[in-house]
């Protein structure tokens, strides 16, 4: 399993919200949403739409 790093604010929240949601973990919680977000990007059929999605979602200029 890969690590990622995440500032200690963003940690602090990320658990907070993790806790509040009922998740066993922030870990459990992250990969949850990486899951949600993958999946919603994933259904794209060629890059171009990708990108088009990323960029709307705020995530690319």
């Amino acid at each position: 399993m890969a690590k990622i790093k995440l500032d200690t604010e963003l940690y602090e929240r990320v658990k907070k919200v993790a806790d509040v949601a009922g998740y066993t973990s922030p870990e459990e919680f992250i990969v949850h949403l990486i899951e949600k977000e993958l999946s919603t990007l994933e259904t794209a059929e060629t890059d171009e739409e990708i990108t088009e999605r990323l960029r709307g979602l705020g995530y690319i200029e």
